[in-house]
């Protein structure tokens, strides 16, 4: 598959958002796919007895969602690209979630951040959630970041889910003729290098086996490949490498319905999409 045809894009007026917005139009751009821009209105229905003072709510809040795409539509026009919005009423995550399986969206693009109080940690609750419960790909791009895929970036533990971000990010490298950067991170403890050094020299070796193994794949599929094993702090090796080798998109895979807790290497992955500079692309299919 490679590329992506079919992008929807999440919008709720924050200034992370609009650049994922703009970030989008660069994919799209290149590859003349379909783009949607939705933002959701929260439904608080059930809180207003009074039929009246219900609609006025709706009303307002309907006229918040069309102000932040008319604010959408404007960038659209300076970048030159055809879009098509909605404003649903729901939950922001609930809805982004069934528009994407509805409409059978490939991608899903968000900011790392939103505008709710609640979006205080690494990732925003909306973004969390979504990639919690997602089965599309989703692409979350930090503040003032930009997209590319010259050099994918390629965590790896050895997993399944690994394994189909490898699929994910082979792919992409060969459809825009990129490089793939592979790495596998060995976090141990002091007290196991002391107890049990046999334990250490067998993670490494294992870990040497999966970044060589998808190396090879790589190759075979014509895609030039590197392959490294670290030692140390999985996230903070990670983000660092990938500002070190200039990488422009760090393709991570995931455990699907089960939340954010649960991505590819557990809060290891919420630290890694908090702290890395450039987008993130959590690979689903």
């Amino acid at each position: 598959m490679g590329r992506y045809r079919k992008i929807l894009v999440a919008a709720d007026g924050s200034e992370s958002s609009k650049n994922a917005f703009r970030q989008a139009c660069k994919i799209v751009r290149d590859e003349k796919s379909w783009i949607t821009v939705v933002t959701a209105i929260p439904v608080y229905h059930d809180q207003f007895e009074v039929l009246s003072t219900r609609e006025k709510v709706t009303s307002r809040l309907k006229g918040e969602g069309e102000k932040i795409l008319s604010a959408i539509k404007e960038i659209a026009d300076e970048e030159d690209i055809f879009i098509r919005t909605q404003v649903e009423e729901g939950a922001p995550f609930d809805t982004i979630i069934d528009i994407a399986e509805e409409g059978n969206y490939d991608l899903i693009v968000m900011g790392r951040h939103g505008m709710s109080r609640l979006d205080k940690t690494l990732v925003g609750s909306v973004t969390s959630r979504v990639i919690g419960h997602s089965q599309r790909d989703i692409l979350v791009i930090p503040p003032a970041s930009s997209v590319a895929w010259g050099r994918i970036m390629l965590p790896t533990d050895g997993s399944r889910y690994s394994l189909n971000a490898a699929e994910r990010a082979i792919d992409l490298a060969k459809s825009y003729g990129g490089d793939l950067f592979i790495v596998s991170v060995i976090d141990v403890t002091e007290e196991l290098y002391t107890e049990s050094p046999g334990t250490v020299e067998q993670l490494i070796r294992k870990a040497k086996n999966f970044v060589e193994d998808l190396k090879k794949r790589a190759e075979s599929n014509s895609v030039k490949a590197e392959a490294l094993v670290r030692e140390g702090e999985t996230y903070e090796i990670i983000t660092a490498l990938a500002t070190e080798r200039n990488c422009d998109v760090i393709v991570m895979g995931s455990h699907g319905r089960t939340g954010i807790k649960r991505l590819l290497m557990g809060s290891t992955a919420e630290k890694v999409i908090g702290y890395a500079s450039c987008p993130i692309l959590i690979a689903k299919s």
